[in-house]
């Protein structure tokens, strides 16, 4: 599978109806453009089942791809393209034995470091960040910037600048090596998620 050049992650911009928000936002893209992560963490297993499917079908019906979160049995249950896995997770490895063959498996990473390790566990790619200042990873420490996301593009696993971006830095973030961008407010908390999506889409393209 061709990797999208926009990752969408699931937050608590999104309101009450995430599934119409990831409708809005996925409505008439070229498939394959951007991939969708469910990432719910407050929700029991039973919800977060349920919530999976009605967004598998919404993003399946458009022809771009959901992974979950985390929960790799909740991927499986609901038909998901894969799942992405925090930094501290399972190994990738591991997880694509869960999950098949042909499934995505993406990484959390937070330094060159864990992207090497993500890369040498078979990861197909990792978020790195976050790449700029973002009011949910102040508590982390500051932000790692363009150049360490530089450092670590060169490794060659394809990479997702993630934190703080938006359509007016993505370019930024293409030109130092990242494969494509991510982003939680930036489509979240929009007023119109299909346009700030198609932002996205424009601005991250090498």
């Amino acid at each position: 599978m061709t990797l999208p050049r926009v990752y969408l992650v699931t937050g608590p911009d999104a309101g009450q109806d995430l599934s119409d928000g990831v409708r809005r936002a996925v409505h008439r893209l070229p498939p394959g453009s951007v991939a969708v992560q469910l990432r719910e963490k407050d929700l029991a297993g039973r919800e977060l089942l349920r919530l999976a499917r009605a967004l598998e079908a919404i993003c399946a019906a458009a022809g771009q791809p959901l992974v979950v979160n985390d929960r790799l049995d909740v991927a499986v249950a609901a038909g998901a393209a894969g799942a992405h896995l925090p930094s501290a997770g399972v190994p990738p490895a591991d997880a694509r034995r869960f999950l098949g063959p042909r499934a995505l498996v993406g990484v959390s990473c937070h330094s060159v470091e864990d992207v090497a390790r993500a890369k040498a566990g078979g990861a197909d790619f990792a978020t790195f960040g976050p790449v700029f200042e973002t009011p949910s990873k102040r508590e982390y420490g500051p932000p790692v910037g363009l150049a360490r996301l530089a450092e670590a593009a060169r490794l060659g696993l394809p990479l997702y600048g993630l934190g703080g971006v938006d359509a007016g830095n993505a370019g930024e973030v293409i030109a130092a090596g990242a494969h494509g961008v991510a982003a939680i407010r930036a489509w979240t908390a929009a007023p119109d998620p299909a346009v700030a999506v198609r932002a996205l889409l424009a601005a991250a393209q090498p």
